[in-house]
């Protein structure tokens, strides 16, 4: 008998920005992932001191601008998705479709008439969309009039967004999230909310102002959707990356209990919660400044106390390790957090840290803490997939990883865990965000086009997309 209860939700997750394309049509407006150059040093160039959101084609390229055409084959690639088996699709809404510049008082309505369309064709094969309403994709004006997240305006604008979609699809979608990855902003904060070293990033009350006016959002979000509809389930989205201490030393486990604080609860513990956590005050003194030095309106403390999220989504796609009492030791890479290099680990392309067992215990972590259902709504393994003259890419290693992750979450169902559903990332190739390339694939579904935007676009089957219709059509049971 499975793990996994029987609605348990497989599916797969995307995102806008890195696959529609089509970055003009319908009357889109530019978002900043259009203005970010492709390659991996692409963090590198947006942190320079004068980096300033210019798009300039003679001087980078721009990826995010084509993707993988989704745009014009979403019903191609959600077809694919059906023949998989999934039982939900994570998608997102391009808040530039909506309202191009973010500040318009009135919505595109070709921008709503395309996500119609899709939520149709999820619907046409027995697919529960599943929908983050900002990944990684505010329009670019909203940064560049506004200064992004740190101004308070943009709270009444991502509200006028969220009761757009909101009500124009409450009936056909019941999964919905937030925000994406809120708390990779402690590292990288020009993806989720705008700020680079230009307009203010590397000062850190910037980045605590900005987070406040999002969970204010979010939560007016929550309350939208619940006015709308009372079982309405409304998410928060965040990036777990389980953090070891490197040894037994106490200052390293102390050094681990504040980075946990600071990057895996802090975002998740307001969220849901509702209310600012104890060491609030510690960790914004840290920085240099403190809570009251915050810009937070009247009402703000109640609106989050009264709507606090529904269930946790996150990813995991690697673990992390502290020393702070060595200083020499070998670093690690990975998804937006790095940490020293785990000597049990074994490493992807990218050289992110693989680690199955970190996930059942993040598992564990978040639901002792909040004790709301939990959602793995990211997780794949980055790799250089090289096909055959015939596109068949033999991805054993993608294999491998996913089984073992698997593994992982009937153990954390097992430890008594409540856990909804799973989304592998990327389960069509497409855009990476962290390096805006092609060649870190993550699909089941291999997609002709290269880090140059050559090829045909054409899709082909990998061998972990009969792999994984084996794992859904036996509910996590067969995992080969």
């Amino acid at each position: 008998m499975s793990s996994f209860p029987k609605n348990f939700m497989w599916g797969g997750a995307t995102a806008a920005n890195q696959l529609e394309g089509a970055y003009q049509a319908g009357g889109k407006g530019l978002s900043i992932a259009d203005a970010l150059p492709g390659g991996p040093d692409r963090f590198k160039l947006v942190n320079a001191p004068d980096f300033d959101w210019t798009i300039d084609e003679s001087q980078h390229t721009y990826p995010n601008h084509d993707g993988i055409d989704h745009y014009h084959r979403f019903k191609e690639d959600i077809a694919l998705f059906a023949e998989m088996g999934f039982k939900c699709y994570r998608f997102s809404i391009a808040w530039t479709r909506i309202f191009p510049n973010g500040d318009e008082k009135q919505p595109n309505e070709a921008g709503l008439k395309f996500y119609d369309q899709v939520i149709e064709t999820c619907q046409k094969y027995d697919i529960e969309p599943v929908i983050t309403i900002s990944h990684y994709e505010m329009p670019l004006n909203l940064v560049k009039k506004y200064g992004g997240w740190k101004n308070r305006q943009l709270i009444t604008f991502y509200e006028r967004f969220a009761r757009t979609v909101l009500a124009r699809y409450y009936k056909q979608v019941k999964y919905w999230m937030t925000f994406n990855e809120i708390n990779s902003a402690f590292n990288f904060p020009v993806m989720g909310q705008g700020l680079v070293a230009s307009n203010g990033a590397d000062d850190k009350q910037n980045i605590y102002q900005a987070w406040h006016n999002q969970f204010v959002a979010g939560a007016k979000a929550v309350k939208i959707g619940h006015d709308l509809d009372p079982d309405l389930k409304v998410g928060c989205m965040v990036l777990y990356a389980t953090t070891y201490s490197y040894d037994a030393n106490p200052v390293n486990q102390l050094a681990t209990l504040e980075q946990n604080q600071a990057f895996n609860h802090f975002c998740g513990d307001v969220q849901v919660r509702g209310e600012y956590p104890a060491y609030t005050e510690k960790l914004m003194n840290k920085f240099g400044f403190s809570f009251s030095d915050l810009e937070i309106g009247d009402e703000d403390l109640a609106t989050l106390k009264d709507n606090p999220v529904d269930y946790i989504g996150f990813s995991y796609y690697m673990s992390t390790t502290v020393d702070v009492a060595d200083k020499n030791r070998e670093q690690a890479s990975g998804n937006l957090i790095g940490g020293v290099k785990n000597p049990f680990l074994k490493t992807s392309d990218w050289g992110w840290q693989v680690d199955p067992i970190g996930l059942r215990i993040a598992l564990n972590e978040l639901y002792n803490r909040y004790r709301k259902p939990l959602f793995v709504v990211e997780n794949g393994l980055g790799a250089v997939d090289k096909p055959d003259d015939q596109f068949h890419v033999q991805d054993d290693y993608r294999i491998d990883y996913l089984r073992e992750h698997i593994k992982a979450m009937a153990g954390a169902i097992t430890d008594g865990v409540d856990l909804m559903g799973y989304t592998p990332w990327g389960c069509i190739d497409l855009v990476s965000a962290s390096t805006g390339q092609m060649s870190k694939r993550y699909g089941f579904i291999y997609v002709d086009l290269d880090d140059q935007g050559n090829g045909t676009l054409n899709r082909y089957k990998k061998a972990s997309f009969d792999w994984y219709r084996e794992v859904i059509k036996s509910n996590g049971e067969n995992l080969g």
